[in-house]
Formats: structure tokens, C-alpha cells, sequence
């Protein structure tokens, strides 16, 4: 039985991680889609542990080092974008590897950023290649998803939405369940 780690990026006390108007707290958004991935993975057989903690910041070595210690197929890790701390037009999906990838991240990630991009319609930014530490540091195939720019007022409307977290859940499994066939 495969294995996946879903990681709702930063926690609920990250400092920063919001909306220009406070109104959308990151956390929010990367844990109620997690969720709703969760359930859907579930569906199709996969085991499904969390790295977060909807009462603490995890940190990111306990992340990795529990990732690793579990020995999962893969780590997939949920966030929501900015650009800055004020409103502006940056918007779209992408979705990240390590700098120095294995093959079956950038499968993975091709096949997720693909999902994310025709489920969702919103600008696609591409695959791109990230050295952050739950990436960089993990001994298994991961990626980190970008859903939208929380400083962006359409895309944080949307991140805000039920229907759009439920629509970047099903894109993020459809990906992963492809990568995994």
C-alpha cells in the first residue's frame, strides 16, 4: 500500500503567512484542502499521514525528519502564494521541486501542475524548481504546490472558496493518482 505525506504548509500561528486585509490566513486554505485531499486519496487506498498540526507551528525539521523516517512514496506539500504584503496582479498556479530534482518529482510535479492548471483555469505558471527545505531535504519524491496569490484580491476570493479548495484537492490526487499508475 503506498504511503503519502500531505503537508498543510507553515501552521496556524505562522506570522505573515495572510491576505493583505487579514482576511485569509494561509494555514486556513493549505489545511482545508489537505483535508479534502486526504479524503480522496483515502478513497483510492493510499495511506495518508499529515506533517501539520492544527494546533502548532510544526517545524520544518520535524516535518522532513518525520517524512523520512516513515519511508513514504511521496510528500506533498499544500500553499497558498504572495507576492509581496500589498494587493497586486500577481496570479496562477505553480508547483515546485527540488533544485536538483529526481525524475519522479518532476513527473509528479508535471502531472499535479497540469491537473492544478485545467481543474482551476487560473494562469499557469509552470513547474519550477525551489531549494526549500522540506524539498531539498526529504529522501523521497516531493513537490510543493502554489494554489494562488493570497495578495491577489480574485485569486484570495477564490482561496477563500470551499468550491476552490475542493477543486485544487482533486487536482492535486488526479496528479499524484497518475503519477503513481
Amino acid at each position: 500500500m503506498k504511503k503519502i505525506i500531505i503537508d498543510a504548509g507553515h501552521g496556524p500561528q505562522t506570522a505573515g503567512k495572510r491576505s493583505p486585509d487579514g482576511t485569509l490566513r494561509e494555514f486556513m486554505f493549505n489545511e482545508a484542502v489537505a483535508m479534502r485531499l486526504k479524503k480522496l486519496l483515502i478513497a483510492e487506498g493510499i495511506t495518508v499521514i499529515f506533517s501539520h498540526d492544527n494546533t502548532r507551528d510544526v517545524t520544518l525539521s520535524e516535518r522532513i525528519t518525520l517524512a523520512n523516517k516513515l519511508k513514504v512514496d511521496a510528500f506533498v506539500s499544500i500553499h497558498a502564494n504572495a507576492y509581496g504584503t500589498d494587493w497586486n496582479a500577481a496570479n496562477g498556479i505553480e508547483t515546485y521541486t527540488c533544485i536538483q530534482p529526481s525524475k519522479a518529482s518532476v513527473v509528479m510535479a508535471t502531472h499535479v501542475q497540469q491537473a492544478l492548471q485545467m481543474r482551476t483555469s487560473r494562469k499557469d505558471r509552470g513547474v519550477k524548481k525551489g531549494n526549500f527545505a522540506v524539498l531539498r531535504e526529504t529522501t523521497m519524491p516531493a513537490i510543493l504546490v502554489e494554489c494562488g496569490f493570497m495578495t491577489n484580491k480574485e485569486e484570495a476570493n477564490l482561496l477563500k472558496s470551499q468550491s476552490y479548495q475542493q477543486q485544487c484537492a482533486q487536482a492535486v490526487a488526479f496528479g499524484v493518482l497518475c503519477w503513481l499508475a
